[in-house]
C-alpha cells in the first residue's frame, strides 16, 4: 500500500514541473521588452546578431521546442546577460549560500518554535499562552524586508556586534542576521501550528483514557500526544523550508549575499529568460521534492492518507 501511495506522489511530479515550465516560458515572452532592449549603443545589425545567436529570432513555437531539448539533456542553457557564464553554472555558485541560511532558518524555526508552541498548550489562557501568541503575531505581522534593515541597522551599524552586510565563506558570523530574519515569522507560525495541534490533541479520547489510568502530564505529552501533535508541523515543512529558501530573495538583497535569490532578481530585472527559467525550475523542483519528502513521511507516520 505504501509503496503505491508512493509512485503516485513520484509520478505527479513530472506533469506538474513541465505545467509550470510551460506557463514560465511563454509568460516571460509575454512581457514587453527583450534581454538586449537596453543596448542602445548597440547598432541595429549587432542586435540582429546577437538575437539570432541566442535563438531569439526564430518563432517562439520553436524556442519553446529547443529550450524543451536542453531541458532533456540537462542543459539550462546559457546567461543573455552574464557574458560566458551558463545557468547552471550561476545556479551552482550561489547555491551553497542559500542552501546554509535557509537550512540554519529552518533549524532555528523548529528548536524555537515547537517548544514555544508546547509552552503556551500548558499554559493555556495563562500569562505565557498569551505571551507566546502576542510575539507570534508580531513575528508574522511584521515582514522580512523590514526585519531586515531594522537588524542590520541595530546590530550591525549603531552597534557594531555583526556584520550589516556581505559574506565571507566560513564565517558563522555573517549568517547570524540573515538566518535570524528568515527564521523569525517561522518560529511564529510553528509555534502556533503546535500549539494548536497540541490543544486538539489533549481533547482526544485516548488521552482522556491515559489520564484516567492516573498517568501524570509530562508522560502523557512524551508516550502519546508529541506525535500526532507533530503532524501538522511536519505537514507545513515542506512548504516552509521551500519558502525559507524562496524568502531568501529579499533578504539575499537586503545582506549583499551572492546566493541564488539575487541572481534571480538580477535575471528579472536585465530580462535574462535563460537565468530567470533556470531559477524558475530550480525553485520549483525544489518545491515539488520537498513536498514530496512530506507527503511521503505523512503518510507514513499516518495511515489514513494512504488509504485516502
Amino acid at each position: 500500500m505504501y509503496a503505491r501511495y508512493a509512485l503516485r506522489r513520484v509520478l505527479g511530479i513530472g506533469p506538474t514541473l513541465f505545467v509550470i515550465v510551460t506557463a514560465a516560458f511563454f509568460l516571460m515572452r509575454l512581457a514587453p521588452g527583450g534581454p538586449f532592449d537596453e543596448e542602445q549603443t548597440v547598432p541595429p545589425e549587432i542586435e540582429a546578431n546577437l538575437q539570432a545567436a541566442y535563438g531569439l529570432d526564430q518563432p517562439v513555437l520553436v524556442q519553446y521546442g529547443r529550450y524543451l531539448a536542453g531541458l532533456l539533456h540537462g542543459d539550462l542553457g546559457p546567461s543573455f546577460r552574464m557574458k560566458d557564464y551558463g545557468v547552471a553554472e550561476i545556479i551552482g555558485s550561489g547555491l551553497p549560500v542559500t542552501l546554509s541560511i535557509g537550512s540554519s532558518a529552518l533549524l532555528l524555526a523548529l528548536l524555537l518554535g515547537i517548544p514555544l508552541g508546547l509552552l503556551a498548550a500548558r499554559g493555556h489562557n495563562r500569562w505565557v499562552d498569551h505571551a507566546v501568541m502576542a510575539i507570534a503575531l508580531i513575528g508574522i505581522a511584521v515582514p522580512n524586508f523590514v526585519v531586515a534593515p531594522l537588524l542590520a541597522l541595530v546590530f550591525g551599524v549603531q552597534l557594531g556586534w555583526l556584520p550589516a552586510g556581505g559574506w565571507e565563506p566560513g564565517n558563522p558570523r555573517y549568517m547570524i542576521l540573515p538566518v535570524l530574519t528568515l527564521a523569525l515569522p517561522f518560529v511564529a507560525y510553528v509555534a502556533r501550528l503546535t500549539r494548536g495541534s497540541l490543544l486538539e490533541v489533549l481533547q482526544s479520547p485516548f488521552i482522556r483514557t491515559a489520564r484516567a489510568k492516573g498517568i501524570g502530564s509530562s508522560a502523557i505529552l512524551r508516550r502519546h500526544a508529541l506525535k500526532p501533535t507533530l503532524l501538522p508541523v511536519l505537514s507545513f515543512l515542506g512548504p516552509a523550508a521551500a519558502a525559507l529558501l524562496t524568502g531568501s530573495l529579499v533578504v539575499e538583497q537586503v545582506f549583499g549575499l551572492p546566493g541564488v535569490g539575487r541572481y534571480f532578481v538580477q535575471g528579472a530585472v536585465n530580462r535574462d529568460y535563460t537565468l530567470v527559467m533556470g531559477m524558475v525550475i530550480f525553485y520549483a523542483a525544489l518545491i515539488l521534492a520537498l513536498n514530496l519528502l512530506v507527503d511521503l513521511a505523512y503518510g507514513w507516520l499516518d495511515p489514513r492518507i494512504r488509504h485516502d
